[in-house]
């Protein structure tokens, strides 16, 4: 599983959820997020997000 840090450059088009830095979700609700955007900051310091690939 691959994480990505808010300020990385999202690599693909698709759902993505936000976790802190003990890998914990911060929300049921996943984020979608466009190739080339750049992930926004997440609600603590240290979080990060995942790829979720999941047809919800």
């Amino acid at each position: 599983m691959k994480k990505y840090r808010p300020g990385d450059t999202v690599p693909m088009t698709c759902g993505y959820k936000p976790y802190d830095k003990s890998g914990n979700s911060l929300s049921s609700d996943k984020m979608f997020l466009e190739e080339g955007d750049t992930f926004p900051p997440t609600q603590q310091s240290g979080g990060y997000y995942v790829m979720d690939m999941r047809g919800e």
